[in-house]
């Protein structure tokens, strides 16, 4: 009776375990089976979600243009029309057209020899064009003239300051009626030339009527100035009015010794500041320069005047309307080895002026 007792109890415990086996291998397999179904869905979402991509990144065919049977207006804002930049007077006149056996780069030109005023070369001089600050040599002949006290102090005020914006001689800057003179001639200062207009007896309008007196006296045809400094395209004559002016003006020592100082060192507020002399041809002794003066407006283009030697003679060369910065000095040497090569025939003689002996 206790063997079959105990037989049953085994019996039973086996077909438990059985169970338990069972039930976890069904277990496992479930999870198994679960597993492949959800990396079967990520691996078809994967998918999807890829070909969804695929389709974002094929674009759609445009849509024909509508032909409209009617032109809209356009807007009516204008556009900014781009300024133009502004030419010479010469330029405007069609001077540049000219063209002259030495090829030169200023459209006027006139040659002297200084000795017997004989005009060499001649290209458009009889014309009237600005001359910018070739203006200085009258002012400081004016002034000159005057015999004011060339050490007396002048200060540079608001009204000269208003006259140029572009300036080392700030508004408050003290300095002698000579250095002011130096500074115009050398440097082309245009604060330094409108003060000693300013300072002039009678002030500005009195000084342009004695320069413009003084192109009377000698022998300036077709000439007109209306201030100091030759920043106006008002200032005007021709080169051979120049041509008597830069002889004119030699005649003055101190002229001649201020426009071929090469350099000049003044104190201003506290700092030493370099002035040069803007003439390269003075600064780089390429020539032996006798008295001159550059200018610069944009109705004039880029000027110079000059005498010096060739050939131990004296040769006054007035360049009007140059093209290029460099173009006038380039022009000076051209002419420079023209005379030194070979004579050259009178075209005709230079009025109204003093014969220079060397």
């Amino acid at each position: 009776m206790q063997k079959k007792s105990r037989f049953k109890l085994v019996l039973v415990t086996l077909i438990l375990l059985a169970g338990y086996s069972t039930g976890l291998l069904a277990k496992t397999n479930d999870e198994s089976s679960n597993k492949k179904n959800k990396s079967s869905r990520s691996s078809k979402e994967s998918k999807s979600t890829t070909a969804d991509k695929s389709k974002k990144n094929i674009k759609s065919p445009k849509n024909p243009r509508e032909v409209r049977p009617t032109v809209l207006p356009r807007s009516t804002v204008k556009k900014a029309e781009p300024i133009a930049p502004r030419v010479s007077a010469g330029t405007a006149l069609g001077l540049g057209k000219n063209i002259d056996e030495l090829n030169l780069k200023s459209n006027v030109v006139i040659i002297v020899d200084q000795q017997n005023q004989d005009i060499i070369f001649d290209k458009n001089s009889q014309i009237p064009l600005p001359v910018a600050s070739i203006t200085k040599l009258l002012t400081a002949m004016v002034v000159l003239d005057a015999k004011l006290p060339l050490d007396e102090t002048l200060e540079i005020n608001e009204q000269d300051a208003a006259i140029y914006k572009n300036s080392r001689l700030v508004k408050g800057t003290i300095l002698t009626r000579q250095e002011a003179l130096l500074l115009a001639l050398m440097s082309s200062e245009n604060r330094a030339a409108y003060t000693l207009g300013r300072n002039y007896p009678g002030g500005i309008k009195a000084f342009m009527a004695a320069v413009n007196r003084k192109t009377k006296e000698i022998g300036m045809k077709n000439a007109a100035f209306e201030d100091p400094t030759g920043l106006t395209s008002k200032n005007v004559a021709s080169a051979e009015d120049l041509a008597i002016l830069v002889n004119a003006a030699y005649q003055y020592p101190l002229i001649r010794q201020f426009t071929i100082t090469p350099n000049h060192i003044k104190e201003i507020n506290q700092r030493e500041q370099q002035f040069l002399n803007s003439n390269r041809l003075v600064r780089s002794g390429d020539m032996e320069v006798l008295i001159q003066k550059t200018g610069y407006i944009a109705e004039a283009g880029r000027c110079l005047v000059m005498m010096a030697l060739v050939n131990n003679r004296p040769y006054t060369m007035v360049f009007l309307d140059s093209v290029g910065l460099q173009s006038r000095f380039a022009d000076a040497i051209r002419v420079k080895e023209w005379i030194e090569s070979s004579e050259h025939a009178t075209l005709r003689k230079l009025p109204n002026t003093k014969i220079i002996a060397n």
